[in-house]
Parts: C-alpha cells; structure tokens; sequence
C-alpha cells in the first residue's frame, strides 16, 4: 500500500491506496479544511495559529499513517508553501509532525501529478483532453492525449485570493463578479490560442471545488443541471441576486464553503470564456491518486524522474555516449568507495548524464552553468531537493571545492563528488577505473597498478590537481603504486 498527502491551501488531505488487478483501490482517506491560504499574512508569512492548526493535522495524519504498513509514503505542499516566506523555518516543524519528508512541488509538478490521477481514473488512452484544477491558491490546466502531456501551466490564481480580493466579506454582485472572471481571464490569455491549438475531445475539472459546483448546479437543476457554461452563469445568477454568500442555502454545499465555490466559479467561468470551452465534466480524481500513481510506478521501475534526465539532455544536446560513460565509470569508483546511503548513488548517476549540459551556453566555466540548469530546469518527478543536491555534486565535478563545502560534510555526498570528479578525468582520459583502487575516510587513497600512470600521464597531471583542491578543503590526497 502506498500513502499520498495534500498539502493543499484549502484542504489537507490524505489517501491511501492499494494496487489491485491495475487499479488504485482508496482504503483510508482524511480530510481537515484547514484554509492554509487563509493564514498568509501581508508580508506573505504564514501566521502562527496557522502554523499550529497545520502541525495539529499534521499529528493526525501521523497517526493514521502508522496504523498502515506502507511501502511508500509521499507528502507533497502546493502553492501556499511555495509562496510562504518563512516556508523554509516551517517546513522543518511539518515534517517533524507528520514524520516524513515534504516535497513543496512546483506548479507545473502538481499539474503532471492531476493529470496523471485524472488519466489512470479514465484510461481511454485515444483521449485528447483538457484538465482544469482550480485550487485555494493555483489552477493548473493541462492539454494531453492519453497519458502524454503536451502543455501543462499552472496560473497564480485560487479560490482564496480571488474571493478575498473581488468577494470581501462574503458580498457578491454584478460588477464584482464581472470583474472577478475578467481577472481570471487575463491570467491564461496569453496561452489560450496554444491551448485551443491542441484542441481536444473532453475537458475534465479535478479539484474539490469543481466537485462542489457540480453537485450545487445537478441537484438544484441550475442551467441544464451539467457542468456547461450556461448552467455555470445560473449558478453566478443565483449569487448575484442572493448578494452575500451566508443567504446562499442551496443543497450541494457547505454553508463555510461557499465563499471558495464563489471565487473558484468566477475562475472556471473565466477560463473557460477564454479558452472556449462549452462544457466540462467532473471527476473525482486528480492529485493524491496522481501521486498514488507515481509511487506504484517507482516501485516497478518506470521512474519518470529517468524520463525527465533525458528529455534534459535531448533539449540541451547532451553528447549521450559520454554522458553515459563517465555515469558508468562513476558507479564503478563509488562503489568502491563503499557507501552507506545506498540511496546516493541515484543522484550520482543522474548528476553524471546531466554534468555536461552546461555547455550548451559556454564551454567557460560549463560546470557552473550545469549546476543552474540542474537546479532550475522544469524536471518532472523531481523535488526541489533532489535538484538542490545535483546541482551541488554537478558544481563539484571540477574546480575548487570550497563551493560545495555543505555537501562535503556529509560523507556519502562527499564521496559522490570525487566519483563524479575522477569519472570526468577517466572519461577524458579514456581509461577505466577498473585497475583503481579508491578509499576515502578522512583522506583519500588512490592505489594505481605499477607504470598505470606513465601509460596515462594526463591523469597522473590531473591526479595533482585533484591534491591540490582536495588538499585545500582539509582533505589530504595521496597516489601509490
């Protein structure tokens, strides 16, 4: 079984699932509407009380999670971690709570993750489709065919900031409201003709406030009583003329949840007015089965992370041979190295096939340009983390090593550097590492065989520069025969 939790701005929320005959069957899920959004305060802090309601649900769902043997947990935080300002003095405290790591996920990341619960919950792979996720602070909208995503874009617009800016204090009119969908429509304006240019056969809306339109507009036969255009105006109509969302008492609804249905519905409105789009579905699928979806995939060695080095190497014109090469021979020092975190080496040798991808801007100071990249290129799959830290062993791969002092300190990552710094010697130099023996424990060894390096005398030459850079961060480096 596996856990996915949603640390969503409106809703935290938890699932977890089991594999079963190629579906994800749900076993336990938890909810707790916590307004996370809600807690921003003016310098985009989150405020305290916030942050103690957050650890509160946190606990909980700690103590659901135990309760469960689970393969794989993940724990993902949407946009209001990512535009929190004190999110990194937080972040600790959360993953304390709940007892796993938290990745704070990229819009474009939490766009692939919808997508690919709305996709395994329909199958249909000949389906061309659009995805509209409207969230307490984000909407992703995502074009695919089947399970290939063509376009995927995440808008800084959400339930929560479009209420609190048009909808204050709960008051709805005409202008309001008006002003609200134009505002939702300049923001996806400028990709609208990229995404009709797609084009596609259904359009699905995945998110819980979706949801709770649908139910308000089927049960109360609002328009056609579907999730067209017209029966999303009804709904409007109706706000407008009840004017303040506390006299809105339809069924379909929580009475505290109507504000977020009133921003979110002047979001949909908006995007579909500009995108075109007549009608929608929606489906109860989309993040937490997404993430579900992504676990399975990892334990059964379909990893879109590997998907994404290449797609990295192939835009930035990777030479794969070498790129391959120096990850081979990197493997083969590191493990002789032997490390403790077995973990690591799946950052080496990702790091390794992106070392290069730097000189794609300028071969002067490459590897500080593949360190950016690294760091800041869109990899799906992907933490922010992961990326940090192969920035950082892609950094080390030559030059001093005072830059990445803070992963020298760690000695599985500091042993992932200098494979990754002899990898790139041995493949310029053409040799293996086969004949090599490496040690590193407080110092490194390296034992050559007897003549290895008048045979090789570029690397005896580099084997000194080596000295040098290591000698300089304290970390004596000696050659024998």
């Amino acid at each position: 079984m596996y856990a996915a939790v949603d640390l969503g701005s409106n809703s935290f929320r938890l699932h977890i699932g089991e594999p079963i005959a190629g579906q994800i069957h749900i076993v336990r899920t938890a909810r707790d509407p916590i307004r996370l959004a809600a807690g921003l305060g003016p310098d985009n802090a989150l405020r305290d009380d916030a942050v103690e309601t957050a650890l509160q649900t946190l606990r909980d769902f700690s103590a659901i999670l135990r309760q469960y043997r689970l393969a794989a947990v993940r724990v993902v935080a949407t946009n209001t971690m990512r535009v929190a300002s004190n999110a990194d003095d937080v972040l600790p405290r959360m993953e304390e709570a709940i007892g796993y790591p938290i990745e704070i996920i990229s819009g474009e990341e939490e766009g692939r993750l919808i997508y690919m619960g709305v996709a395994r919950a329909l199958g249909r792979r000949s389906e061309r489709r659009l995805v509209i996720d409207i969230g307490g602070g984000s909407t992703e909208v995502i074009a695919a065919h089947g399970d290939d995503i063509h376009l995927v874009e995440s808008f800084s617009i959400g339930t929560h900031p479009q209420s609190a800016t048009y909808f204050q204090g709960g008051h709805v009119s005409a202008d309001a409201f008006e002003t609200a969908v134009n505002a939702a429509r300049a923001r996806v304006e400028d990709l609208a003709d990229q995404y009709r240019g797609h084009g596609w056969d259904a359009v699905y809306g995945s998110s819980g406030t979706m949801r709770a339109i649908n139910e308000v507009i089927s049960r109360n036969r609002l328009g056609d009583g579907t999730m067209s255009l017209a029966s999303l105006l009804a709904l409007r109509d109706k706000l407008i003329e009840l004017g303040h969302v506390d006299a809105f008492d339809l069924p379909g609804v929580k009475r505290e949840r109507v504000i977020v249905m009133t921003g979110g519905l002047s979001i949909l409105i908006g995007v579909m007015q500009e995108l075109g789009v007549p009608a929608m579905t929606a489906i109860n699928a989309g993040l937490r089965l997404g993430v579900l979806s992504d676990l399975e995939l990892r334990a059964n060695r379909h990893d879109r992370r590997d998907l994404a080095i290449q797609d990295c190497m192939r835009r930035f014109g990777v030479d794969t041979q070498r790129a391959t090469r120096t990850a081979a021979i990197a493997k083969k020092l590191f493990d002789k190295l032997a490390p403790q975190d077995d973990a690591i080496v799946h950052h080496l040798l990702r790091s390794a096939m992106l070392h290069e991808v730097g000189q794609a801007i300028s071969h002067t100071g490459a590897h500080k340009h593949a360190s950016y990249i690294v760091e800041h290129a869109d990899l799906p799959g992907f933490t922010a983390r992961e990326q940090r830290l192969m920035s950082l062993i892609v950094l080390g791969q030559k030059g001093n090593l005072r830059k990445v002092r803070e992963v020298l300190g760690v000695p599985d990552l500091a042993k992932a550097v200098l494979a990754l710094r002899l990898a790139a010697v041995f493949m310029h130099a053409r040799v293996d590492a086969d004949a090599v023996r490496v040690r590193m424990k407080g110092r490194i060894d390296i034992e050559t065989p007897r003549g290895w390096l008048r045979q090789h005398p570029t690397v005896a030459a580099w084997f000194e520069k080596e000295a040098a850079a290591w000698n300089d961060v304290g970390v004596p480096f000696s050659v024998t025969t």
